[in-house]
C-alpha cells in the first residue's frame, strides 16, 4: 500500500526524517537554530503529509551514504597495518630512542665514564615489535572488519 499524506508516521519514520534533517545541517543547508525548530516538529508530526512538509525545500538525501558520515571517518588515527601508521610508529620508535641517546650521552660526559649503553634495552624490544609487524603485519590488509 503507497503512502498518502494522511496516514500516520510511526517512529521509524520521524527518526528517518531526523537523520536527514542532520545531514543537511551537517552540509550547511540549515542552521542550527532551523534545524532544531524542524526537529522539534519532526517529533511532533503525526503523518506523512506533515513530515513531507518539513523537508519539501531540500534535496533528497540518500541516508546509505551519508557524506558527513564518510568524514568523520577521515579524522581517525592511521591503523598499524597502513603504511601511514607504520611510519608513525616507526617515527615514535626513532624519536623514542633518540631521546634516550642523548640522555645517555649527556649522562656519560657528565660522569666522565663511559657508562652501559642502556638505550639498547629500549630501543632493541621494541624495534624487534616493529620490525615484526612490518614484514608480516601487512598479510591481513585485505581482511574486512
Amino acid at each position: 500500500m503507497a503512502a498518502t499524506p494522511e496516514m500516520r508516521a510511526s517512529d521509524g519514520d520521524r527518526d528517518r526524517v531526523a537523520a536527514a534533517l542532520r545531514e543537511h545541517m551537517a552540509e550547511g543547508r540549515l542552521t542550527v537554530d532551523e534545524f532544531n525548530e524542524r526537529l522539534e516538529q519532526v517529533y511532533g508530526s503525526r503523518t506523512y503529509g506533515e513530515l513531507a512538509r518539513l523537508t519539501s525545500d531540500l534535496p533528497e538525501i540518500d541516508l546509505y551514504t551519508l557524506p558527513a558520515a564518510v568524514e568523520k571517518t577521515a579524522g581517525r588515527p592511521p591503523s598499524l597495518r597502513s603504511p601511514a601508521g607504520l611510519k608513525a610508529a616507526w617515527g615514535a620508535w626513532a624519536a623514542a630512542s633518540a631521546v634516550n641517546w642523548v640522555v645517555w650521552l649527556i649522562t656519560c660526559i657528565s660522569s666522565g665514564d663511559m657508562i652501559y649503553p642502556w638505550p639498547l634495552w629500549v630501543m632493541g624490544p621494541w624495534g624487534a615489535v616493529l620490525l615484526v609487524g612490518t614484514i608480516f603485519g601487512g598479510a591481513g590488509q585485505g581482511r574486512s572488519r
